[in-house]
């Protein structure tokens, strides 16, 4: 469970837990190569080097082959430091230097280190796991399943203390189309078995219009550089990344990394555009404080799979963004209503120079990409419809709930005409537009975000001094689950019919 890079901190835990309460068993953790460019497994792997607990760390390394001649003298030295007979060996002549006078202990034992240190220097790569405190193994056949059991199991009944086994691996092994295109088949939706090709969904996505936009954007502008974290595809900047290679970082797995790097290159008149998942920006929240914001430096976060996202699980959803962005000074937060106004934002994002901005925008299909004449101003909303008494204020793509909510309304409610607000800025709020509903009876908000913490929370506590209502819809307090993007939507209301009947029912006790 959790982000990527987690697991040897978890594992080990549970082994300091296991030790607690006499456990004797062993506990293993499994991380890949992107994982472990995280720089927390690189804390957990010095911790736990320090701790000398029994923790098995596996090492799922699939971006890398094992040439011929060092495999034969890995394989010679993966047997002989996990035989019972060598480590047997290495335990008595430790225990024979404990007894020996103190003054000549220390230099046998500096001798003996050196000379085992030496032996596995000269044959095993990635030494710095040694240094770090672990017994390193590998690299290991992966897919040789009878040799992976044999050492193993001879890590279970010989070995204590540390243990980090190095297993490559090829993605997609033993089909030949995702042996010879990995990246594409990492996440893939339906395909066609036997040619290998995806079934294509009509339309563009939202993560392609950005990075249509951003390409646009660097052939006017060489100033600015793309930012990911191991997303080329998933953010739409594959095509950047091949135009404009000097001006492309994939970090790695290092959303705290790219945050900062960002803002160092914003120091030096670059405009970075850090292309991220919303929820993963979450992990590098502290950078954005002090690292961006605190100093206005003009980075632009582009926050791509924002809201409910599917199939892709619980950790992913992007529920928290404007929560855990709202409270930071100095930062502006954008939330386009389609693709046309994502554009906009994004040329607006080129030019703005007075600090950070967020612009959160959802996984999927595209709505409507033709530009409007109208400019965007920062901090001003748009109204879509004019009306009095009730105003719906929409943020993002909740606009077309907005409207079809206002279209069931008036059926039911002919003498009443919501005014239809597309928000924008979650900051800075448009406190002009704001100031003209004081008047009104009731305001609802919709967000496909937390309750807690963002446009709703923001509007409420504009009014709290006023006598308006304001009733707000969004993401309940609870961790949405895995599932479909519609029938989660409908699990937890959050559907036009579902949003009206609660308005209707409003609306009804105001009438009696």
């Amino acid at each position: 469970v959790g982000h990527s890079s987690t697991s040897i901190s978890a594992a080990l835990g549970i082994t300091v837990a296991k030790e607690i309460n006499k456990n004797p068993e062993k506990t293993i953790a499994i991380i890949g190569d992107g994982a472990l460019t995280g720089g927390m497994a690189f804390e957990a792997l010095n911790h736990a080097g320090n701790l000398q607990k029994d923790l098995v760390v596996i090492l799922n390394d699939n971006n890398m082959s094992i040439s011929k001649n060092v495999g034969a003298l890995q394989n010679y030295l993966t047997n002989i430091l996990v035989s019972r007979s060598y480590n047997t060996l290495r335990n008595l002549v430790w225990d024979f230097v404990q007894h020996t006078p103190a003054r000549v202990k220390r230099r046998i034992i500096l001798s003996a280190r050196k000379f085992e240190e030496n032996i596995i220097n000269t044959l095993a790569p990635n030494i710095i796991f040694e240094d770090l405190g672990f017994k390193y193994l590998g690299p290991i056949d992966g897919h040789d399943i009878p040799r992976m059991v044999r050492i193993f199991n001879k890590v279970k009944t010989n070995l204590t203390g540390p243990v980090f086994i190095h297993v490559v691996t090829q993605k997609g092994k033993g089909y030949d189309f995702a042996e010879k295109n990995a990246s594409k088949f990492h996440g893939l939706g339906p395909y066609e078995i036997r040619t290998g090709k995806c079934v294509k969904k009509k339309g563009i996505s939202y993560s392609k219009v950005f990075g249509d936009t951003l390409c646009k954007l660097a052939e006017e502008n060489n100033k600015i550089v793309g930012i990911t974290g191991a997303m080329t595809d998933g953010t739409g900047l594959t095509e950047f990344a091949q135009k404009f290679p000097d001006r492309f970082f994939d970090v790695g797995i290092a959303e705290q990394h790219s945050v900062t790097f960002a803002g160092g290159l914003a120091t030096e008149g670059i405009k970075p555009f850090v292309a991220v998942y919303s929820t993963f920006m979450q992990r590098a929240l502290d950078q954005v404080i002090h690292d961006i914001a605190l100093q206005k430096l003009p980075i632009v976060m582009c926050l791509d799979r924002a809201g409910i996202v599917g199939e892709d699980g619980a950790t992913h959803h992007g529920a928290f963004d404007l929560s855990y962005l709202n409270f930071i000074p100095n930062i502006t937060i954008m939330m386009p209503k389609d693709a046309a106004e994502l554009i906009q934002m994004l040329e607006f994002a080129a030019n703005y120079q007075d600090g950070p901005i967020a612009i959160r925008y959802p996984r999927g299909k595209a709505v409507n990409l033709e530009l409007p004449q109208t400019q965007l101003k920062l901090g001003k909303a748009e109204v879509i419809q004019k009306g009095e008494q009730f105003a719906i204020l929409a943020a993002g793509t909740t606009c077309q709930n907005a409207l079809e909510i206002t279209e069931m309304l008036q059926k039911d409610f002919p003498k009443i005409t919501p005014t239809v607000i597309n928000m924008r800025f979650l900051k800075p709020l448009d406190k002009q537009l704001l100031e003209s509903l004081n008047n009104y009876k009731y305001i609802f908000t919709l967000e496909e975000n937390s309750l807690i913490g963002g446009l709703g929370s923001s509007v409420a506590s504009y009014f709290a001094r006023q006598k308006v209502k304001v009733h707000s819809f969004g993401l309940p307090d609870k961790f949405i689950p895995h599932g479909s993007t519609a029938k989660l939507k409908e699990a937890y209301g959050f559907t036009s019919p579902k949003i009206y009947q609660q308005i209707k029912q409003i609306l009804n006790g105001i009438q009696d």
